[in-house]
């Protein structure tokens, strides 16, 4: 699995990046722009990411703006609805106006902040990341 971690804040990418790192090759971006370059670089050299962890609060683009990038790029691509990226938004915002939108754009899960390893992998095995077998 090759995933990209959209977060700025050092604690948060640390942690994901442990989560994550037994599963496959991770990537880190640090704010919304470089998130945007970054998925667009790999859809174009046709390494996609089949994950992407995103923070809401970035700087730069926030990350409703770019979980519309990703979905933008994915159509142009010829990639059907429902058909790209898994995008998991990793996030402190629970409010129903920040998780609303975020599945108005099309994300496909949001996990609130701290991480914990299990709440992570349910996740991921609910989106067919993960085979039932991985802990």
């Amino acid at each position: 699995m090759k995933t990209l971690i959209v977060e700025d804040d050092f604690t948060s990418r640390v942690m994901l990046q442990k989560i994550l790192a037994n599963l496959g090759e991770t990537h880190i971006a640090a704010n919304g722009n470089e998130a945007v370059e970054a998925f667009q670089a790999a859809g174009a050299r046709g390494e996609p990411y089949n994950l992407v962890c995103l923070d809401i609060q970035l700087p730069g683009l926030n990350g409703h703006t770019v979980l519309r990038e990703i979905r933008d790029f994915e159509r142009q691509s010829g990639i059907r609805d429902g058909e790209g990226v898994r995008v998991i938004m990793t996030t402190v915002r629970n409010d129903s106006e920040a998780v609303f939108t975020a599945f108005n754009d099309m994300c496909d899960a949001y996990v609130t902040k701290p991480f914990h390893v299990d709440k992570m992998m349910k996740q991921l095995k609910l989106l067919g990341l993960l085979q039932e077998s991985v802990p």
